[in-house]
């Protein structure tokens, strides 16, 4: 599991960062509220430890272009701001937790094993959309306004990985690990191979929503502008 901590506190961030990898985490520093959404947008983070009080851009108004550019990763915000109005600011703001400081690590550490009990960002009936399609992820059918297909179980899988993280450059070596393991023996060209597919499914349905090849780096699941 990969984690973004976006603290300004350096040496917090440092302990922080050591004890959550001790528990088996892949952990990302960042200390500048600005960074922080060039990290979100460049790299696909399970959870986001988001500190509120940060220069150049607050932890509010991060969470919120998160959540305008409708990512879905899960944000913990970690703050010294504790009156019951700031932390409601917080959750209203789009944050699944919040937790003030000073905090025991263990605290966090459990809080973080809840997140990741919690059930993926599905609708009832196991459905993820984006735009104008939906995908249903026990059956993988493809549907969209004007008809719907049904994807094989590859596509779909990563169809629903472009769903959950719409609108970020997705690394392919990030897509490969996710859909065949990170020692998965597939050919890169595959990959190519079931873009291709997918944008053939999309284009079927008439959908707006296209999968565009950022060259060098991967791919990036968006709306077309209509």
């Amino acid at each position: 599991m990969r984690i973004l901590l976006v603290e300004d506190d350096k040496d917090l961030s440092m302990t922080l960062k050591y004890e959550l990898e001790t528990e088996g985490y892949d952990v990302d520093v960042c200390n500048d509220g600005a960074d922080a959404l060039l990290y979100v947008e460049q790299t696909v983070y399970d959870i986001i430890l988001l500190d509120r009080m940060l220069p150049h851009l607050d932890g509010i108004s991060i969470l919120k272009e998160i959540r305008k550019k409708e990512m879905m990763v899960p944000v913990i915000m970690l703050t010294a701001l504790g009156e019951l109005d700031q932390k409601l600011t917080g959750l209203n703001s789009g944050a699944d937790d919040y937790l003030v400081k000073p905090f025991a690590f263990e605290e966090l550490a459990a809080r973080i094993r809840c997140i990741c009990r919690r059930p993926g960002n599905l609708m009832l009936d196991s459905t993820v959309g984006f735009a104008d399609v939906k995908l249903n992820t026990n059956s993988y059918s493809l549907t969209g306004d004007k008809g719907s297909c049904t994807l094989s179980k590859t596509e779909g899988q990563l169809l629903e990985f472009f769903i959950k993280n719409p609108n970020q450059t997705l690394p392919r070596n990030t897509i490969i690990s996710k859909i065949w393991g990170p020692d998965g023996a597939v050919e890169d060209g595959n990959l190519d191979n079931y873009m291709y597919f997918i944008r053939r499914r999309l284009a079927k349905i008439s959908s707006r929503v296209s999968i565009r090849t950022i060259r060098g780096v991967g791919y990036q699941l968006e709306e077309a502008d209509v």
